[in-house]
């Protein structure tokens, strides 16, 4: 399997900690969606990172996809980084849900003020958008200081990972939006996610 995107994307990133995690070996082929589109382009049309193509050539997009088929992969070894009970897996999407609106809203922030140009900004939308921001990592905070989530190599599920990687990112990229101080469960289970191989092997900076 070949991982196509860069690991300063959220997106990217959750998928190649998971399929370290699984066990699953995969080649990175760290193309950027902006500087190298045309290359990109021609092993997925859409330009969509992350792309996974597969051994038989099929390329698949979506980290949520792309980890559906990851699963159902490393099922055949009896691995999985989802809860099987229907109550823990319940939890667990709805944390993962809470941490994927956190990286699109990152994102979002990211390219209103990086990519457009200034004099076409519009700040009641970008505020609006940090709240949005703020209310997923504030939820976030209350949800994993109620129950707290495992960051292990051999306990941490995918939404662990994927609060992890949303607050990586969110920091690195705005970090003025979100103060780490005000979400301690947040930062320390990052901080200690951060100390995994599968996670040091995806640093991007």
């Amino acid at each position: 399997m070949q991982l196509i995107g860069m690991f300063d994307s959220p997106y990217v990133r959750r998928v190649a900690v998971s399929l370290n995690l699984l066990d699953q070996p995969f080649e990175h082929n760290p193309l950027s969606v902006f500087s190298a589109f045309e290359e990109f382009r021609s092993i997925n049309p859409v330009v969509k990172a992350p792309s996974l193509v597969c051994d038989d050539g099929t390329v698949l997009m979506d980290s949520t996809l792309i980890l559906d088929y990851v699963e159902a992969l490393a099922a055949e070894s009896g691995r999985t980084l989802m809860p099987r009970d229907l109550a823990e897996r319940q939890h667990a999407l709805r944390i993962i849900g809470l941490a994927l609106t956190a990286c699109e809203k990152t994102v979002q922030i990211v390219y209103e003020r990086k990519l457009r140009p200034a004099d076409k900004v519009h700040e009641p939308w970008i505020d609006r958008v940090i709240g949005q921001l703020l209310a997923a990592y504030g939820t976030l905070e209350a949800e994993v200081a109620n129950r707290p989530l495992k960051a292990g190599a051999d306990d941490i599920n995918q939404a662990g990972i994927t609060t992890a990687v949303a607050w990586r990112f969110t920091q690195h990229m705005t970090p003025n939006a979100v103060i780490a101080d005000s979400f301690p469960h947040l930062r320390e289970l990052s901080a200690q996610a951060e100390t995994l191989d599968a996670f040091k092997a995806t640093v991007f900076v």
